[in-house]
């Protein structure tokens, strides 16, 4: 009987293992999220600034470029705490899209039972979330290098006055062209009207 009881004991011991890396791993994939997510917004308000060729396309990229990719990493804690675990560590790495990395512990063991080495065991775990590119940076046809229309050759008729959309229309000789088949014209003068983030950019948890 009293062996009944011991196994009993040790399978619940084991359970609340258990049950610890599995709180550990939610706390890991959320963290991991988290640090993606942020850095995506990131992305998108570094678009809000202004419009220049080379710059866009690297933060259409994923290039951090003048940003502080490692400040997401605090919202990589908030969110381990919130689930009460603590964020042991939180790298960035590009292979080639970002890629956060976090290392989670539970701040609660799996409390006492008969077998010591789990008892003052917390739950770890580790996760990694990666940000993919959903959009490019596109000339429109007939275009010149910086995306204005090539000037007129000798002999060719002057050019036209501006139409009702002014002379800034030549700077919409670009376009996003994105996975989900929904082109947008790139207004400089309304940079605000751009995609949301995740239209632009989709997170996901990746392999460890």
């Amino acid at each position: 009987m009293a062996g009944l009881l011991f196994l009993a004991f040790a399978y619940f011991a084991v359970g609340q293992a258990a049950v610890k890396r599995n709180e550990a791993q939610t706390a890991a994939d959320a963290a991991a999220l988290a640090a993606a997510q942020d850095f995506r917004d990131q992305l998108r308000t570094g678009l809000l600034g202004t419009f220049d060729f080379e710059r866009w396309q690297k933060l259409l990229d994923g290039d951090a470029g003048g940003l502080i990719p490692h400040s997401s990493c605090s919202a990589a804690s908030d969110l381990a705490s919130r689930n009460d675990a603590t964020a042991d560590t939180c790298e960035l790495s590009f292979q080639p899209e970002p890629t956060y990395r976090v290392t989670v512990q539970t701040n609660k063991t799996a409390g006492h039972s008969v077998i010591a080495a789990t008892q003052d065991q917390k739950g770890a775990a580790k996760a990694a979330a990666v940000v993919v590119p959903r959009c490019h940076l596109q000339k429109a046809p007939g275009t010149g290098p910086t995306g204005e229309p090539p000037e007129p050759g000798p002999g060719s008729p002057p050019s036209q006055s501006p139409g009702p959309g002014g002379p800034g229309d030549e700077q919409k000789a670009y376009r996003l062209v994105c996975d989900n088949k929904r082109d947008v014209e790139i207004d400089p003068g309304h940079l605000d009207l751009l995609p949301k983030a995740s239209d632009l950019f989709s997170v996901h948890l990746a392999d460890k």
